[in-house]
């Protein structure tokens, strides 16, 4: 098994006239190819800055961050969106669904900005669908699908470029107890596949779900959770 993300030394530091903030103090993190890990922290930990980070959202101040052994901590902004794009799938809390679209055509997205044929692109989206449960919803708005259903309709949008990892911000933060559990059940089956899953919670049930936690407070991070 190798690293899949590579982070070492990562400072991020915001500037404000004359504040400073520094938001991230040295992260070192490192994933492994196929693992299932949560980060958690209270709000203000550094928690967001992070995932935005992970997610190639955003650079560091200060240190590298290696994605599949190539460092993205210093792309220009064209090449991060082809990262993001391709190897990174996000899943949301406030799943990011476009209204006027269908289900199929919402997971079609990514494809269509990565420049997959159109026929290519149905046959793609329609088995990601299937695959998260979707299959008779492929016709569906958003306005249609339970909240539940959204978010699965959202880690099949997370799925269909078959990225390197899937980063997951709070995806049952607007689910009630049944359909947290559905979703939590289908990142579960992800990672018995072999996906590498990179949740962030702040739920301390969620996170026990994940094989490995670890918890970011105050800009620096240590392993397991704390009450």
């Amino acid at each position: 098994m190798s690293a899949i993300v590579e982070i070492t030394d990562v400072h991020k530091t915001y500037k404000t006239g004359s504040i400073t903030f520094e938001a991230l103090r040295g992260i070192t993190l490192t994933i492994q190819e196929g693992e299932y890990i949560a980060i958690t922290g209270p709000s203000g930990s550094g928690k967001s800055t992070l995932m935005n980070i992970l997610g190639c959202l955003d650079i560091p101040t200060q240190g590298t961050y290696l994605l599949g052994g190539e460092d993205v901590s210093a792309m220009s902004e064209k090449d991060l969106a082809v990262v993001r794009n391709k190897r990174i799938g996000f899943v949301f809390q406030q799943f990011n669904l476009l209204s006027s679209m269908t289900a199929q055509r919402n997971v079609e997205l990514p494809l269509m900005y990565a420049g997959v044929h159109a026929k290519e692109r149905h046959t793609l989206a329609r088995e990601a669908l299937e695959r998260v449960g979707l299959g008779d919803r492929t016709h569906h708005k958003p306005g249609e699908l339970s909240g539940g259903q959204q978010q699965r309709a959202c880690i099949a949008r997370a799925l269909v470029t078959n990225p390197d990892i899937i980063l997951a911000d709070e995806p049952t933060g607007n689910l009630d107890s049944v359909s947290t559990h559905d979703v939590l059940r289908l990142l579960h089956e992800l990672h018995d596949q072999g996906r590498t899953i990179i949740l962030i919670t702040h739920e301390h049930d969620v996170a026990l779900e994940s094989q490995r936690q670890v918890q970011i407070y105050d800009g620096l991070l240590s392993e397991g959770l704390h009450v």
